[in-house]
């Protein structure tokens, strides 16, 4: 079997322009250093643009790539896979579809017929946990679980024996993720923790959450214990993380969210609603403390939990370490390389 040494990956490139950084361009990165010849679409940041760019590499770049990998999310987004796996079919070229977004499985169940005619012309089709997994199966067989990868290196990692009421809460400012909830967290442990202090960090998606999240903490009497960062480059990720003992997860819909493994693998205690493929990713009791979503009450009844039991947390924080390795890129770079060149040569 001849190995494929060029594929074009079909994603967000968006971290040059304050977007989250995503695991398409990592991916991207790894295979150049492991010796393929990588194309990369797209780094436009407008919608019409991003998918133009993305329609113009899979024609221009035709002859030079062997397989495409393609993420898939839901909503608008949904257009662009559609799209460039329908231009893909026709210049020939096999593609990996890689399925993303805990609102995928309620977008399909809306639209079955074109997410089926998706899926079942991709070569391989990966989802990043069990519960995409389980989600999908009913639109696809023989889906391939890869989940999302780290360099667990860059985290650094100290076991939180005796863990300090300093919380940390790493995604984008969008109502999904419910920011808004974490100052309400803090609001409910300030009377027990004098000290307690949250560090929010992570970019703006510009539909009112950041303000409500500012508003929320205002009202609640504790904005001086609330410090809000707007983004940081992904090199500075582990050493912000690791500043703080317990790691909040407020979302309402969710898959496997990168931040919370980087959590994970920096040894924090991590305290999360339970939604999506969450309880896949985290074993309750074991590696983290998962609560109902939008429950303040709940949220910082773990927290307390945490800081009122050193061996629950050294529990938590190691096995968290532990787990996190296991999506070392060491680990999973082989498999992403081996479905690739199999989907080139099938």
């Amino acid at each position: 079997m001849t190995r494929p040494s060029s594929v074009l990956i079909v994603g967000n490139f968006l971290s040059a322009a304050g977007a989250s950084r995503g695991v398409c361009e990592d991916l991207a990165i790894r295979l150049r250093s492991a010796g393929w010849k990588v194309l990369a679409t797209s780094t436009e940041p407008g919608r019409i643009r991003r998918l133009s760019a993305m329609l113009f590499a899979v024609w221009s770049g035709r002859r030079e790539y062997a397989v495409a990998h393609v993420d898939m999310f839901s909503g608008p987004a949904f257009l662009w896979a559609f799209a460039v796996t329908s231009l893909l079919r026709l210049v020939g070229k096999p593609y990996v579809l890689a399925l993303r977004g805990g609102s995928l499985p309620d977008f399909s169940k809306r639209w079955p017929r074109l997410v089926r005619y998706v899926l079942t012309s991709a070569r391989a089709v990966t989802v990043p946990s069990g519960y995409l997994l389980c989600e999908m199966t009913a639109f696809h067989s023989g889906m391939v679980t890869l989940p999302n990868p780290l360099e667990v290196a860059a985290y650094p990692f100290a076991v939180r024996s005796r863990p300090r009421p300093s919380l940390v809460w790493l995604r984008a400012f969008h109502e999904i993720y419910n920011p808004s909830l974490a100052p309400a967290v803090v609001a409910q442990l300030v009377g027990d923790f004098p000290e307690v202090r949250l560090t929010m960090v992570g970019p703006d998606r510009k539909d009112g959450s950041l303000q409500a999240t500012r508003e929320m903490a205002s009202k609640l009497g504790v904005s001086d214990r609330v410090r809000i960062i707007e983004g940081v480059p992904k090199s500075e990720v582990g050493d912000v993380l690791s500043d703080a003992d317990i790691f909040l997860n407020t979302t309402n819909v969710d898959n496997t969210p990168v931040s919370l493994m980087e959590a994970m693998a920096c040894g924090l205690c991590v305290v999360s609603t339970n939604v999506g493929g969450i309880p896949d990713l985290v074993d309750d009791g074991r590696d983290g403390i998962l609560v109902p979503p939008a429950d303040a009450r709940a949220m910082a009844d773990g927290v307390r939990r945490v800081l009122a039991d050193p061996s629950l947390a050294a529990t938590l924080s190691g096995n968290a370490r532990r787990k996190a390795v296991l999506w070392d890129w060491s680990v999973l770079l082989p498999k992403w390389e081996r479905l690739l060149r199999e989907a080139a040569s099938a």
